[in-house]
């Protein structure tokens, strides 16, 4: 029996549920050609950032104001800066570029934290070709005054703000660290977003002691970072219809398999792509396909969610009362 590996995913149909996510292996055509070839359902690209549109147009509106110094006059030779195109170029022509080679569904992913004009450039992907476009929202509440509410309307209204630009669907890539993570996940949803990618992965700072200073320190994931969306696609594939992409700890067929069976509609690779190149994408869909084979599983859909909080029978193993079992049970050669 061939099993039917297909998957819904924002509206568009995948061959298989593995994408590979936005990282630098994306941000190129000759390493997404490697990656179609390896047999990924999706890619997406590389993110473009907030700060970098900001910069550009900064630039921009600098070279304006330079010549309005020189003389009154040569304004004129200047186009509207909301008609001049300050946008990065070479994103858009990435976006057109993976269109053109690609078979496979393109998604550009948008990384910012603030509902300003540079969503606009979300109409620009779509006028690119993107299929659809992440949202991915990295925003750290610093300021002690700034309530948990005030942090949630954020997200609602930078999602709302980059929704009514575009007609394509876009799905949206938060953090885990929400006092009620499933409520804020369904607002996200009510406010327009097709689909949810759990989750971000924050980017924690380090010290360095040779020199005292403090900069970000990069670390792969590992296959334990995965049961953190693993619990929460679980718990909210029975409260939403949008489309749930897992995100972090996918290195082994295995790692898919159960956030597929937690109710994941796609797992979304990069650290053990990057790790292992490109080609280990075939790797996990052929253990994808050989495990479903071995169950007598006729397509993903079929497995899809069969181990979510709805469908298991003890439910609460997604809750408190895993946790203290856990503790309670734990034991080393010292315990």
């Amino acid at each position: 029996m061939t099993v039917d590996m297909r998957t819904d995913y924002l509206g568009l149909e995948l061959a298989n549920p593995i994408v590979a996510a936005a990282s630098p292996l994306t941000g190129t055509i000759d390493s997404l050609r490697a990656l179609e070839s390896a047999g990924v359902g999706a890619v997406v690209l590389r993110s473009l950032f907030e700060e970098q549109i900001e910069h550009e147009e900064m630039a921009a509106h600098d070279l304006f104001l330079h010549g309005a110094e020189i003389s009154a006059e040569v304004d004129g030779f200047f186009p509207e800066l909301e008609d001049y195109n300050t946008g990065p170029d070479a994103y858009l022509g990435l976006i057109s570029g993976a269109k053109k080679a690609l078979s496979i569904p393109v998604i550009a992913s948008l990384n910012g934290h603030t509902a300003g004009g540079w969503t606009r450039y979300a109409k620009l992907f779509e006028e690119a070709g993107a299929d659809a476009i992440e949202l991915n929202v990295y925003f750290l509440a610093t300021d002690p005054r700034m309530t948990s509410s005030d942090v949630e309307s954020r997200y609602i209204d930078l999602v709302a703000s980059v929704v009514g630009q575009v007609g394509i669907p876009v799905s949206v890539k938060v953090g885990p660290f929400f006092s009620s993570m499933a409520n804020v996940a369904l607002r996200i949803v009510d406010a327009g977003a097709a689909g949810l990618v759990l989750f971000n992965r924050f980017i924690q700072p380090d010290v360095m002691l040779d020199d005292l200073t403090v900069g970000p320190r990069l670390v792969l994931s590992d296959s334990e970072e995965g049961r953190l969306a693993l619990r929460w696609i679980a718990i909210l594939r029975g409260h939403t219809e949008a489309s749930l992409a897992a995100s972090t700890g996918v290195h082994e067929a295995a790692d898919a398999l159960k956030l597929l069976l937690a109710g994941a509609d796609v797992v979304q690779v990069a650290s053990s792509l990057i790790e292992r190149g490109p080609y280990h994408a075939e790797s996990l869909i052929t253990g994808v396909r050989s495990w479903l084979e071995e169950g007598d599983y006729a397509s993903v859909a079929q497995m899809r969610g069969s181990l979510s909080q709805r469908n298991v029978p003890d439910p609460e193993a997604f809750e408190r009362a895993n946790y203290m079992r856990a503790l309670v049970n734990y034991t080393t050669e010292r315990v």
